[in-house]
């Protein structure tokens, strides 16, 4: 596979000596990466996600949800997963979709914009303030880095001597 087509779909191999364990271990691996304090967890992929496992933000759970509203983050990513084994590999697929936060207690409204393949998703936000001399400067107020998520998932893949594949449009 050329370095080009690699770039583009995020694949990423191990350094060379880490002996790939097994996929059990692999799976370990991922599950390992949730924690309370992260703002996306892994499960079980459902039937219908045609994958392994999931990686999503947890925009839906009490503890993050007023998170996710304060930030107002208008888009979800979840990270599908699928286990291959015989190549050591991990594939990936991305899927996105534009959300839209409505009432007092927010509920997700998806709307009509989705994408699939290997997304990025980065959004800051900066407010403007007055430091001690009376400088305006510009503060970061929060980013949301669909990285974060992705970063920690390839690197318990790639810690286990597997290969993170990312696909572009199936499992």
């Amino acid at each position: 596979m050329s370095r080009f087509r690699d770039r583009m779909t995020g694949t990423k191999y191990p350094e060379s000596g880490v002996a790939p364990l097994p996929a059990e271990e692999v799976r370990a691996a991922l599950f390992a990466v949730n924690g309370a304090e992260k703002p996306f967890r892994v499960r079980h992929a459902l039937p219908t996600e045609k994958g392994d496992l999931v990686a999503e933000w947890r925009v839906l759970e009490p503890a993050w949800r007023s998170y996710f509203v304060r930030t107002q983050v208008d888009r979800l990513m979840k990270t599908r997963m699928l286990l291959d084994p015989e190549k050591h590999e991990v594939r990936s697929l991305d899927e996105e979709w534009q959300v839209t936060w409505l009432g007092d207690t927010p509920r997700l409204a998806t709307s009509r914009a989705y994408g699939r393949g290997q997304l990025t998703t980065v959004i800051w936000e900066w407010e403007y303030e007055r430091d001690a001399d009376g400088h305006r400067r510009r503060v970061k107020v929060y980013r949301f880095d669909s990285r974060v998520m992705k970063g920690a998932l390839q690197k318990a893949v790639l810690g286990a001597g597997w290969t993170w594949r990312g696909k572009m449009y199936k499992l």
